[in-house]
């Protein structure tokens, strides 16, 4: 169904190709898994399918891309809508219309579908995707995962034989996602939809793929073939597959399901550890680092936020999870001044947020948002770093070095926009890791970065925790949370359901628990890290 032959890309004053030798082929009715490090070329890849690449990107490309026989040089996207759908990071980037049933009629008005058809696909497409009660619903009303599921249906009613998706699942939380993958499971079963995606959370979707396309990186050939083979040489892996190689494992496990009947014996090795304490958080003296009493946010007439306890100590990490539209970004906005109480009282730092003159409150708290274009303005990474240096008086290089840690390969003169969604990401919390505020609030830090980076993002965090910063971080990454986190805040509906130990937390909720506390259940542990370490004890 879609072919790439010897293809290669390359942008105007760039390093190296963005993509090169690529020569593999996607057979039609398949998941197609693409993997790799952040900004080794999975969106280019895939922009190459849907036509976007070059001819709204720019750049050369070299080689042959066809779909369903058609070649994406000569054919512009508009020419490929038939053929093939496309669904972006961010669903709501895409919409035009305001209600569920209008977004799925418009890309069919685009094509020139008759009505009696365009309103049979419509009706097909409500049933297929469960969204036949929403039809009447406002887009911005919507969760994360109904507008995921709508994003998909507006494409569908094309009737393309392909379906594009680039990190369909990064911004869900887990209910949402496995909503949107048992999706993509039925096109492809059902219907013999070819389904090719990009994403880096592979814990909740690796299982799933018929193939994997490995990346390994900037001017290497890609690497394809069987899941389970695939995962035994790729530098990205999930948890699943990590504990599959250190118990050493084969076949190596793709899901829990698979893992644990294969986790007998290392949980009887197992048996006599005891899982290291978290490490302990330094007794608060004074005012901690921020709390909350009897708090209501409102927007409009919505209530986002009701009766909100919470304090954070200095040298906490405190992990809030919940559904999409529970009501963590709004506290994490709170907390940085953006929305004013209707009831009840903030403080962070011993001030008042959202009294605050901005720049004073930096000397407090600092947020990396969702999407870290909010907070870049300049021309290069370089101007971006020197920037951060001036505004925070720290000395010359100091964010630039943060930015290395977090992603070695960035060139300085690279543009923010020109870098992958993890890049800007990482950009972003250097520049207000740069301040070094005493509180730091991040949401869904871990969206579209690899597993390395993530790794490399943990150590950041837990050094600055270790040196007394309070963090505050909204994720739908359990493994984060598993692998960071001292407590764990749970929010339904804008209130707080669960507030405890993050061990104690995540293991009692399905929905939250980590894939090794899923796998060696009852045994209490939460991460590979702990486990190769028990093990290491073993043998010494």
């Amino acid at each position: 169904m879609i072919r790439f032959e010897q293809v290669s890309v390359s942008y105007d004053g760039a390093a190296h190709p963005a993509l090169a030798g690529v020569d593999l082929t996607v057979p039609e009715g398949e998941l197609c898994l693409l993997v790799g490090p952040s900004g080794v070329g999975k969106s280019t890849l895939l922009g190459t399918v849907s036509g976007l690449v070059p001819h709204f990107t720019g750049g050369t490309l070299r080689g042959r891309v066809t779909v369903d026989g058609r070649d994406t040089r000569t054919h512009r996207p508009r020419e490929l809508a038939d053929v093939v759908g496309t669904v972006g990071q961010d669903p709501l980037a895409h919409f035009v219309t305001d209600t569920v049933e209008d977004e799925l009629a418009y890309g069919m008005e685009s094509l020139g579908i008759p009505p009696a058809t365009m309103r049979r696909r419509v009706e097909e497409t409500l049933d297929l995707l469960g969204l036949a009660g929403l039809r009447d619903r406002p887009i911005t009303t919507l969760s994360g995962g109904q507008r995921q599921r709508v994003a998909i249906g507006s494409v569908l009613t094309a009737h393309p034989k392909v379906l594009v998706l680039d990190e369909p699942t990064s911004a869900l939380d887990p209910a949402a996602a496995e909503e949107v993958l048992a999706v993509l499971q039925r096109l492809v079963h059902d219907l013999g939809t070819t389904v090719l995606l990009a994403e880096h959370r592979l814990e909740r979707v690796v299982q799933y793929a018929d193939q994997v396309i490995l990346l390994p990186g900037p001017g290497a050939a890609p690497v394809a073939g069987a899941p389970a083979e695939v995962m035994a040489a790729s530098p990205v892996h999930p948890p699943v597959v990590a504990l599959g190689r250190l118990a050493g494992w084969s076949p190596l496990p793709l899901s829990v399901r698979d893992a644990r009947r294969k986790a007998a014996p290392l949980r009887e090795r197992l048996a006599p550890a005891v899982p290291p304490a978290r490490q302990d958080v330094p007794p608060g003296d004074g005012e901690p680092a921020a709390s909350v009493s009897g708090l209501g946010v409102r927007h409009g007439h919505t209530v986002a936020l009701h009766d909100v306890e919470l304090s954070v100590r200095a040298g906490e990490t405190v992990a809030l999870m919940g559904r999409n539209g529970a009501g963590k970004s709004t506290l994490l906005r709170t907390l940085v001044g953006m929305h004013e109480p209707a009831r009840g009282t903030v403080r962070v730092g011993g001030v008042a947020p959202h009294r605050t003159r901005p720049r004073d409150l930096l000397r407090h708290v600092g947020l990396v948002p969702q999407d870290p274009r909010d907070l870049l303005y300049a021309d290069t990474v370089a101007a971006e770093c020197a920037a951060a240096d001036r505004d925070a008086d720290a000395a010359p290089g100091t964010c630039r070095a943060l930015v290395s840690t977090l992603l070695p390969d960035v060139p300085d003169t690279t543009h923010p926009r020109d870098l992958s969604e993890g890049q800007r990401l990482a950009l972003a919390l250097a520049v207000v890791l740069t301040a070094r505020p005493p509180l730091i609030l991040l949401d869904e830090p871990t969206r579209g970065l690899d597993y390395a980076a993530k790794a490399r993002l943990v150590e950041v965090l837990r050094d600055l925790a270790g040196q007394g910063h309070a963090i505050v971080l909204a994720t739908h990454d359990v493994e984060l949370a598993a692998e960071l986190a001292h407590r764990v805040v749970i929010i339904a509906e804008g209130e707080i359901v669960a507030d405890g130990p993050a061990e104690d937390v995540v293991v009692s909720s399905p929905a939250f628990a980590p894939q090794v506390a899923k796998i060696l259940a009852p045994q209490p542990w939460l991460t590979v890290t702990q486990v190769r370490d028990a093990l290491r004890e073993e043998a010494s």
